[in-house]
C-alpha cells in the first residue's frame, strides 16, 4: 500500500484547501496522473500520484485544509480498478463473524446467518446521512458499530476510526439534540439577522487577499496623490496605427502597453519607487518586472510581465494577453505571480472614474487608471475643448518615498501619455 502526500509547493506555501477531487476510491491511475486540485493562497494546483494503482481509500474530503506532508490517499499497486484491494475484500468476507465474536453472541449455527446479516445491517445504517471517512466506516463494520451512534470530535461532523474505537468503549455518546426553543451558541463577530440570509465560506485565496491588504495598510505609511492626463494622442495614435500593429505583430495595440513603458521611464527616473524595505535597508531594484492586476471570478491576481524595459510594445501587449488568458483559465504557476518591482491596476475597465489603490506589499508604488470620459479643458491660449481624459492615482509607501518624488513621478507618466508618439519610438 503506498501512500499519495501533500507535496512540496513553493517556499511561501506550506498548506491549501482540497477544491475538488479528480478521482474517487476504486480508480485506477497511473503515475502522474493528477487525482486532485489544491486551492492555495495564489493559484491552483492539481497534485499528482506518486504510483501507479488503484484509489482504495481517500482520507481528506472537498474543504478539508491540509498540509504540505499529509496523506491524502492511498493506492494498492496490485488492487484492481472498482473492486479494492483484495486485502480488503477478505477482511468485508470475514465481517459478520468477526462482528458477532465480538459483541460477545454465543449464537447456535442456525442463528448465525441470520445474526450476521443483521449486524452487518446495523453497522451499515446510517451511513447514508453521515459523514465518515471510509476508514471509519470499516473500522465501524468490524466492530459492529452503527455510525449514527458515534458522536465525531471533528468539528465538520466527520467521523474518523478513533471516534469508533471509543464509542465501542461506550467512552462517547452523541449528545441529545437541543430542544427547539433554545437558540445555539453564536460565534464571537457572528451578527444575529431578522431576516434571511447566506452563509458562505470565504475561498482560501479570498481570505488570503482581505489578510494582506489590512496588512498592507497597517504595515505602510501609504499616501496617494492624484493628476489626470489627456488621452487625445494616444487615442489618435491608436486609430492610426492599430491595423497595421495587428497585422504585422498579431496582437491588439491596447491602452497598458503606453502605460507599462511610461511607468518603466518614471520609474528609472525616480529610483526609490522601484524599491522595497527590508529591516533597516532599502533595496533599490534594477530591474522593471512590472505587476498587472488581473480581476477573476476567485478574486484579483497580479502576473508580472517580465523585463518590461526590454520588450517593445508589442512584447508587452503579447505577454499581458498571455497572462490575462492564463489567470482566467486557472493556470498562473507560482513563478508568473513572484517578484514584481511595481503594480498597475486599471479599475476604469469596471467603470471606475476615481479610486485609492492599495499596496501589493512589499511593493512601494502602484498606479490605479480609470475610465475615460469627456470633459471641457481649458486650453494653453485659454480655448475651451472638449477632451478625453483620464484620472490616474499613486499610492505610494511614504516611509521611503516622499510626496515631492511621488508627485513628480506622476507628473512624468503624464508627459510620456500625453506625447506617446517618442514613448513609441523610444520604447
Amino acid at each position: 500500500m503506498k501512500e499519495i502526500k501533500v507535496p512540496e509547493l513553493a517556499e511561501s506555501i506550506t498548506e491549501g484547501t482540497i477544491a475538488e477531487w479528480l478521482v474517487k476510491k476504486g480508480d485506477k491511475v497511473e503515475k502522474g496522473d493528477p487525482v486532485l486540485e489544491l486551492e492555495t493562497d495564489k493559484v491552483n494546483v492539481e497534485v499528482n500520484a506518486d504510483y501507479a494503482g488503484v484509489i482504495v481509500e481517500i482520507t481528506k474530503e472537498e474543504g478539508e485544509d491540509v498540509e504540505v506532508g499529509d496523506v491524502i490517499a492511498k493506492v494498492d499497486e496490485n488492487g484492481e480498478a472498482g473492486g479494492g484491494s483484495g486485502e480488503d475484500n477478505q477482511e468485508e468476507a470475514a465481517e459478520p463473524q468477526t462482528s458477532a465474536k465480538d459483541a460477545g453472541q454465543e449464537d447456535t449455527p442456525e442463528e448465525k446467518p441470520a445474526a450476521a446479516s443483521q449486524t452487518a445491517e446495523q453497522a451499515s445504517s446510517g451511513s447514508k446521512d453521515t459523514v465518515a471517512s471510509p476508514a471509519a466506516r470499516k473500522r465501524a463494520r468490524e466492530l459492529g458499530i452503527d455510525l449514527s451512534d458515534v458522536y465525531p470530535r471533528d468539528p465538520l461532523g466527520r467521523i474518523r476510526p478513533e471516534d469508533v474505537e471509543q464509542a465501542a468503549k461506550g467512552g462517547q455518546k452523541q449528545p441529545e439534540a437541543p430542544k427547539k426553543d433554545k437558540q445555539p451558541a453564536k460565534s464571537s463577530g457572528e451578527t444575529e439577522f431578522d431576516k434571511p440570509v447566506e452563509r458562505v465560506k470565504m475561498t482560501r485565496r479570498r481570505q488570503t487577499i482581505a489578510n494582506r491588504l489590512v496588512e498592507a495598510q497597517h504595515n505602510a505609511a501609504m499616501l496617494t496623490t492624484f493628476n489626470e492626463v489627456d488621452m487625445t494622442a494616444i487615442m489618435k495614435l491608436r486609430s492610426e496605427r492599430k491595423d497595421k500593429f495587428l497585422e504585422k505583430h498579431d496582437v491588439k495595440l491596447g491602452f497598458m502597453s503606453f502605460f507599462t513603458k511610461a511607468v518603466v521611464g518614471a520609474l528609472k527616473e525616480f529610483p526609490l519607487i522601484n524599491a522595497e524595505i527590508q529591516g533597516n535597508e532599502l533595496i533599490l531594484k534594477k530591474f522593471y518586472d512590472i505587476g498587472i492586476a488581473v480581476s477573476t471570478d476567485d478574486g484579483l491576481v497580479v502576473p508580472v510581465v517580465r523585463d518590461a524595459d526590454r520588450l517593445d510594445f508589442a512584447g508587452v501587449e503579447r505577454e499581458i494577453a498571455h497572462l490575462g488568458k492564463k489567470a482566467r483559465d486557472k493556470q498562473l504557476q507560482m513563478a508568473d505571480l513572484q517578484g514584481g518591482s511595481f503594480t498597475i491596476t486599471n479599475g476604469g475597465i469596471f467603470g471606475s472614474l476615481l479610486s485609492t489603490p492599495i499596496l501589493n506589499a512589499p511593493q512601494v508604488g502602484i498606479l490605479g487608471m480609470h475610465s475615460i470620459q469627456k470633459r471641457p479643458i481649458v486650453m494653453p491660449d485659454d480655448s475651451i475643448e472638449v477632451r478625453p481624459m483620464m484620472y490616474v492615482a499613486l499610492s505610494y509607501d511614504h516611509r521611503i518615498v516622499d510626496g515631492k518624488d511621488a508627485v513628480q513621478f506622476l507628473v512624468r507618466i503624464k508627459q510620456m501619455l500625453e506625447d506617446p508618439y517618442d514613448l513609441l519610438l523610444e520604447g
